[in-house]
């Protein structure tokens, strides 16, 4: 699917307010409310949308520690790679993996209330999964830039 210029200025109104009106954008843009759900609805048939989320401040539900862990492997081998995958996606406090290159195998940001908390992850959790070698683990001091709006 072509985005054009419209597209992507209807993108930017949903990245900042998913519950914007079709009307508000169609107000904004100076399209009718039809041509602004038909090009939406285009946009979630083609993958380009994929959802729709609400966002929470972790803060708020006692998840505000951020933890980036990084994964080293005991070997490379297609099924450790595909155990492991499939073993951390069960883990809730693991809100993103990454598979990656460099001196490391993977890298998890992890979500917890608070320092014990983590311990707890790593000791009950994270080290019971198979095939890790090592871990490494880099505490977050404060936020600089966070954001789900990818720049189009």
């Amino acid at each position: 699917m072509k985005i054009d210029n419209l597209d992507k200025r209807i993108l930017k109104h949903l990245q900042a307010d998913s519950k914007k009106t079709n009307k508000e954008i169609s107000n904004d843009l100076g399209l009718s409310v039809t041509a602004v759900y038909e090009r939406i609805r285009k946009m979630e048939r083609e993958g380009v949308i994929s959802k729709y989320v609400a966002i929470l401040d972790p803060d708020k539900i006692d998840k505000g520690f951020m933890v980036l862990c990084q994964i080293k492997l005991i070997q490379h081998k297609k099924d450790f790679l595909t155990r492991f995958e499939k073993e951390v996606t069960s883990l809730p406090e693991v809100i993103e993996c990454f598979h990656v290159s460099g001196d490391y195998d993977y890298i998890l940001k992890v979500l917890v209330k608070d320092m014990d908390a983590y311990r707890e992850f790593m000791v009950t959790k994270l080290t019971t999964l198979d095939h890790i070698g090592s871990t490494t683990s880099i505490f977050t001091i404060n936020k600089v830039k966070e954001t789900t709006s990818i720049s189009l």
